[in-house]
């Protein structure tokens, strides 16, 4: 099932099962626990992000190419980080450049995000997959300059600015990716594809990633997990780094999810 979340025709903020025709049949009940998919047909007037993350745990040089464009060497276990709630922004909404701590080398990220149905703990490989409510595409945006050389050695702030989460367009149910590690993943910015890889190229696949992460963890429904991203990064480009800029649209696509699509625009001061 494709879920998503929206505004109906008067504001409200609601759950439903995507038509094709742009519609929803509306969802009742919670989605982390019993819930039905009605017979009501809902107008759409604007989307929003498919989940309100309970916490946004991220994982870092997750792809082999990825690694070698930036001259790392590939981790022997997932490489954690994480991204506050506030970093969350919706479909079609601006990415903002920071202004009043000063980012000039702002970079995007497409990502398979990881969305937990169940609480877990100490989960195996080989039971990953059943505490998976689905999946969604993710921009893991990032402010290299902050992520690199003024974060004290740390990566979070440079990935913890308002904005810089996007995630939607829908929530793809694991009835639909039995397998989320076969899929294309892609970054399309101005119209370029910048990046474009398979899901298959991540280094530690998404039940190894679930399992390392719920290790005398708690990883409570709600909990999104950014699986890392392929070659193509603007870091890396040549001749030199490609920044995102004021004006910028920039695209993350991802096979059977769909495209997750913001412009660029500069933080308000």
């Amino acid at each position: 099932m494709k879920l998503i979340r929206f505004l109906d025709s008067s504001g409200r903020a609601r759950y439903g099962s995507e038509q094709t025709d742009g519609s929803a049949l509306a969802i009742e009940g919670d989605i982390f626990g019993d819930y039905r998919v009605t017979t009501e047909r809902v107008a759409v007037t604007k989307l929003l992000a498919p989940i309100v993350p309970s916490q946004i745990l991220c994982v870092g040089l997750n792809y082999r190419q990825h690694a070698a464009e930036t001259g790392a060497k590939p981790p022997e276990r997932p490489v954690l980080f994480v991204k506050g709630i506030n970093t969350l922004q919706h479909p079609g909404e601006p990415i903002l450049l920071p202004q009043h701590l000063r980012s000039d080398e702002v970079d995007y990220e497409c990502e398979l995000a990881v969305v937990i149905g169940k609480q877990c703990k100490n989960v195996s490989r080989e039971r990953a997959l059943d505490y998976v409510l689905g999946y969604t595409c993710a921009n893991d945006v990032s402010a290299r300059d902050h992520q690199i050389k003024l974060g004290g050695g740390q990566w979070c702030r440079g990935k913890f600015f308002d904005t810089f989460a996007p995630l939607g367009p829908r929530l793809v149910t694991t009835d639909e990716i039995p397998n989320p590690n076969v899929l294309r993943i892609s970054t399309v910015l101005n119209g370029e594809r910048v990046q474009d890889s398979n899901t298959s190229d991540m280094i530690f696949d998404v039940p190894a990633i679930i399992s390392y992460l719920s290790g005398s963890t708690t990883l409570v429904p709600g909990t999104v997990i950014l699986t890392g991203t392929p070659q193509g990064v603007g870091m890396a480009a040549k001749p030199e780094p490609r920044w995102l800029r004021p004006g910028d649209s920039v695209s993350i696509e991802i096979e059977k999810i769909g495209t997750l699509t913001n412009p660029v625009a500069l933080e308000p001061v």
